[in-house]
Formats: structure tokens, C-alpha cells, sequence
């Protein structure tokens, strides 16, 4: 099997098992981080795990989550959740 072909197939997997990060500032004009880790790879322990990382280890303040809720059990199709993809973004502010 040609390398080149699976190049691009394994960028899209290798960036889609990644939460990123990115400045904001909040409406009382506080710096905080925007982090995103959707996606089926990711979690919210993904989210959390990069919020630590990105404040350096001296902790941070959840300003605010939005996300796609878990589909309940009776949702999913063969107890599988199919083709649902899962929004996960986390706002905190560093101590």
C-alpha cells in the first residue's frame, strides 16, 4: 500500500485526538483560555487534563462548559452512539 495515500488519513486521526487551546478574554475583561476537545477521540478529562497543562500547574477557575450531553442509553443504536458528534468546550481563567 502506497505511504502517500495514508498520509492524510492519519493527520485527520492524529488532530482529531487533540484538545486545543486558545486566549479569551470574558466580559469583566479577565483573561481565560478557551479549550476545545471535541470530538469522539476526546473527553472531559481531555479538556481538564489540557486546562492544567496550559496553567503551568497552579491551578485554574471553570468559568463555563458547553457541550453535547451523553446520549442515554436508549438513543444509541446496537448500544453504540452512532454518528453523534460530541462538542466539548471548557472556559477557565488560571490562578
Amino acid at each position: 500500500m502506497n505511504l502517500n495515500k495514508l498520509q492524510p488519513l492519519l493527520a485527520v486521526l492524529v488532530l482529531s485526538g487533540c484538545a486545543t487551546s486558545q486566549p479569551t478574554y470574558l466580559n469583566n475583561g479577565e483573561q481565560g483560555l478557551s479549550i476545545d476537545c471535541s470530538g469522539e477521540a476526546n473527553s472531559w478529562a481531555m479538556c481538564y487534563e489540557k486546562a492544567d497543562a496550559s496553567c503551568a500547574g497552579t491551578g485554574y477557575r471553570i468559568v463555563g462548559t458547553d457541550g453535547t450531553p451523553a446520549p442515554k442509553e436508549d438513543d444509541k443504536t446496537l448500544g453504540v452512539d452512532v454518528g453523534n458528534y460530541k462538542t466539548r468546550n471548557v472556559v477557565v481563567v488560571c490562578k
